[in-house]
């Protein structure tokens, strides 16, 4: 199954790039919930490097549903 490409850090707010909410659809995700998608690293074309860690809903059809399109 294709990983999905995650989307642009920087059309996220805040609490997407820190993982308590949902990347996709922007759900808040407590603690222990969600699937951790891992930390990113992102190299801007100024400034230093930083990490971002993003998470989804466990549900994709219900987050599908939600999120913009």
């Amino acid at each position: 199954m294709p990983v999905r490409e995650l989307p642009p850090v920087r059309d996220m707010i805040e609490p997407q790039q820190r993982g308590t909410r949902c990347v996709w659809c922007s759900e808040p995700l407590g603690v222990g919930l969600g699937v951790d998608l891992g930390e990113q690293r992102v190299v801007p074309p100024s400034g230093a490097a930083y990490s971002w860690f993003p998470r989804e809903c466990f549900e994709a059809t219900a987050c599908a549903e939600r999120a913009p399109r």
